[in-house]
C-alpha cells in the first residue's frame, strides 16, 4: 500500500501512523520534519505544482517499496504557511523486518 498526501492540513500522525500497520509488518519507522523555533522564524511557507509534486512523491515511495519489499509506505507532506512547531512532514515505512522499514524510510526522507 502506498499513501501520498500534499495538503495545506494538519498532518494527524495517529491516523497516518495506523494506516500502515498492515499485515506482515514486523517493523514500521517513521519520521516526522517540524517547523524549527530558532533562528527567528515565525512563518515558513511552501509552494508546489499539483500533480507533479505527487507523482514525484509516489516515484520515491514506490523505489522504496520495491527495494525494501515494503508491506506500506507513506508520504504526507505540507503545503502552505506554516508556524514554529508544526509538522511539515511524516514519512511512515513498514516491512516484515525493522532494518528494512529504517533503511527505506531514511531513503525517503533523504529524497524530499
Amino acid at each position: 500500500m502506498i499513501r501520498i498526501l500534499v495538503t495545506p492540513d494538519p498532518i494527524d500522525v495517529a491516523t497516518e501512523l495506523a494506516r500502515v500497520e498492515v499485515e506482515g509488518a514486523g517493523g514500521i519507522a517513521s519520521f516526522i520534519g517540524r517547523v524549527r523555533a530558532d533562528d527567528g522564524v515565525s512563518t515558513l511557507e511552501l509552494e508546489h505544482y499539483p500533480g507533479m509534486t505527487e507523482a514525484a512523491l509516489e516515484a520515491v515511495a514506490r523505489t522504496a517499496a520495491t527495494r525494501w519489499s515494503l508491506a506500506a509506505v507513506t508520504i504526507v507532506h505540507r503545503v502552505g504557511p506554516m508556524g514554529p512547531g508544526e509538522r511539515i512532514v511524516l514519512v511512515a515505512t513498514a516491512a516484515a523486518h525493522r532494518q528494512a522499514a529504517l533503511d527505506a524510510c531514511a531513503y525517503c526522507i533523504d529524497r524530499l
